[in-house]
C-alpha cells in the first residue's frame, strides 16, 4: 500500500491511496466469505455457490463495497500514523479511480486535521492580583446558613400565618370559571416567602389560620411558562391545614458535634474560617488565572474548523440535557416551554464552544512548546489523594478509576500548562499601586508647599 498527503486547505489534507490488487483480492474474498450466505443461486444451497458464479449472477461489483470498506479503515489508519495527521473529523472518500478484481485499488479520500496553532506573548503577562479577605461577619453568615440547613419545622397553634412559615395547604387554580391544567393539588407544602408561586399568591396567605378557606386571586407574569396562561387571570380556591415555624438550632457545643467531628463550638468555627479562607484563596486564584487565560488564548492566532466548534456544542448540549433529566425534563419539553428551537439554543451556544476549542488548542499548544506532561509520578500522586480520600488502597484506587484515568491525565495535564502560565505571569497589585500613587502626588503636593512657604523669606533676603 502507498499513500501520499497533500494540503489542499488550511486544516483540509487529502490523501491519495494505491493498494496492492493481490491485497485487494484478499479483500474481495473476506467479503465473498461473510457475506456469501446472503445470496441464492439457482443449482445451489444458500451460501454455498462459488464467488465467480455470484459474481456473475449479480454482478462483477457485488463484493467491492464491502471490500472496500474492509480495506479503507486499515489504510487510512496507516496513513494518519505515517503522515503524523491528527484528524478531528470522518473522512470522505472523494473519489475511486480504480477498482475491480486482478487491479490495483486507487482512491483519493480528504480529512479535517487538527489546526496549527500560532502563539503569541504567554509569557510575562501581566494579570491584575485579586484577593478576598474573610471577615468575622463572612464567618457569621456561613454559620447562619448551616444553622439554616439544621432547622427543623414544629407545629404552631393559636397564631396566623406570618412570612417565613411552612403552610400545608390544598389549592385548585381557575382561569375564566375553568379549572387550570396541572393547577391543583392537595396537602401540598409552601414555605411562605420562597416567591415560588405566582407573584401576589403567597402574600395573601399572611393573616390565615389553621382550617381556613379562601379565594385568592392573581395575575400570571406577561413571560409565564405556559404560554396560554401568559397575562391571565387566576383563582385559587385554597384550604389551610397546618402551620409549621422555623426553630433554628443554638450555636453551641452541641451543635458542632451534630455537624462535624469537632467538640467544641470554637474549634468548629475556626474550622469554618480555615474553609472559607482556602475557598476564598481559590476564588481569588481562579478569576487571575480566567485573566491570564483570555490573554494568552485572544493573542494566538488559529483557524478553527466548524467541525470542531460543532462537536464542542454536541458536548455542551448533552451535559446540558442531562441537567435537564435531573431536573424532570427533556430536552424536546424545555425547548417547548421556552419557545426556543434547537438551531436557537446551538447558536446560544456556538461562542462558548468556539472559546472551549480555542483555549484547548492554544493550551495544547503551550505544552508543546515549552515539553510540559504528565508523568508517571504525577499520576501516582493523584492515585494517592483518590485512594486517602476514600479510605481505600492505591491499587483499589488504580481499579476503580481506569476508566476515568484518561480523562483525569488530561484535567492534570491542563493544570500543569496553567501553573506554569501562571508562574511565569507578572502579577500586579492595583490597590497598592494606587496607594503608592497616591502617597507619592501627596508628597509633592508636602514638597510644593513647603517650597512656597520659604520662598517670601528668600525674596525677603534677596531685598
Amino acid at each position: 500500500m502507498k499513500a501520499t498527503a497533500e494540503k489542499i486547505e488550511n486544516n483540509k489534507v487529502k490523501l491519495k491511496f494505491e493498494v496492492d490488487a493481490q491485497d485487494f483480492e484478499k479483500a474481495l474474498n473476506k467479503s465473498y466469505m461473510k457475506n456469501k450466505g446472503k445470496f441464492q443461486i439457482p443449482g445451489f444451497r444458500k451460501g454455498k455457490a462459488p464467488r465467480k458464479l455470484i459474481e456473475r449472477y449479480y454482478g462483477e461489483g457485488v463484493f467491492y463495497e464491502d471490500a472496500f470498506n474492509e480495506i479503507f479503515q486499515e489504510v487510512y489508519w496507516k496513513a494518519v500514523e505515517d503522515n503524523g495527521l491528527e484528524p478531528v473529523d470522518y473522512p470522505t472518500v472523494e473519489e475511486i479511480e480504480q477498482i475491480g478484481s486482478g487491479k490495483d485499488l486507487v482512491f483519493t479520500a480528504s480529512v479535517v486535521v487538527k489546526p496549527e496553532v500560532e502563539l503569541g506573548q504567554y509569557k510575562g503577562i501581566e494579570v491584575e492580583k485579586v484577593e478576598y479577605n474573610v471577615t468575622d461577619k463572612d464567618v457569621e453568615d456561613a454559620l447562619k446558613r448551616i444553622q439554616e440547613r439544621y432547622a427543623r419545622w414544629v407545629a404552631v397553634e393559636g397564631r396566623p400565618i406570618k412570612e417565613g412559615d411552612l403552610v400545608t395547604l390544598d389549592y385548585e387554580g381557575f382561569v375564566d370559571g375553568q379549572p387550570i391544567k396541572d393547577g391543583s393539588a392537595r396537602n401540598y407544602a409552601l414555605e411562605v416567602g420562597s416567591k415560588t408561586f405566582i407573584p401576589g399568591f403567597e402574600e395573601q396567605l399572611v393573616g390565615l389560620n389553621a382550617g381556613d378557606e379562601k379565594e385568592i386571586k392573581v395575575t400570571f407574569p406577561e413571560d409565564y411558562r405556559v404560554e396560554e396562561l401568559r397575562g391571565k387571570e387566576a383563582v385559587f380556591k385554597i384550604k389551610v391545614h397546618d402551620i409549621k415555624e422555623k426553630e433554628l438550632p443554638e450555636l453551641d457545643d452541641e451543635f458542632a458535634k451534630d455537624v462535624s467531628e469537632f467538640e467544641t463550638f470554637e474549634e468548629y468555627k475556626a474550622h469554618l474560617r480555615e474553609d472559607l479562607e482556602r475557598a476564598a484563596k481559590n476564588q481569588a486564584r481562579a478569576q487571575m488565572e480566567e485573566q491570564l487565560l483570555s490573554q494568552v488564548v485572544e493573542g494566538a492566532k488559529v483557524d478553527i474548523p466548524d467541525v470542531m466548534v460543532e462537536r464542542e456544542i454536541d458536548a455542551m448540549l448533552s451535559n446540558f440535557e442531562l441537567g435537564l433529566y435531573y431536573r424532570g425534563l427533556t430536552l424536546e419539553r424545555y425547548l417547548e416551554l421556552t419557545g426556543t428551537s434547537m438551531e436557537d439554543l446551538r447558536a446560544q451556544y456556538r461562542q462558548e464552544a468556539y472559546t472551549r476549542v480555542k483555549t484547548a488548542l492554544v493550551l495544547e499548544k503551550v505544552a508543546k512548546a515549552e515539553g510540559i506532561e504528565v508523568t508517571q509520578e504525577d499520576l501516582d500522586k493523584e492515585l494517592e489523594e483518590l485512594a486517602g480520600q476514600f479510605n481505600i488502597t492505591v491499587d483499589e484506587a488504580r481499579k476503580r478509576y481506569a476508566e476515568s484515568l484518561e480523562r483525569r491525565k488530561h484535567e492534570l495535564l491542563t493544570r500543569k500548562i496553567v501553573d506554569f502560565l501562571m508562574d511565569n505571569a507578572i502579577i500586579v497589585d492595583k490597590a497598592q499601586q494606587s496607594e503608592q500613587n497616591k502617597q507619592q502626588t501627596e508628597d509633592r503636593v508636602e514638597h510644593a508647599d513647603e517650597g512656597a512657604d520659604q520662598r517670601p523669606a528668600e525674596d525677603t533676603a534677596a531685598e
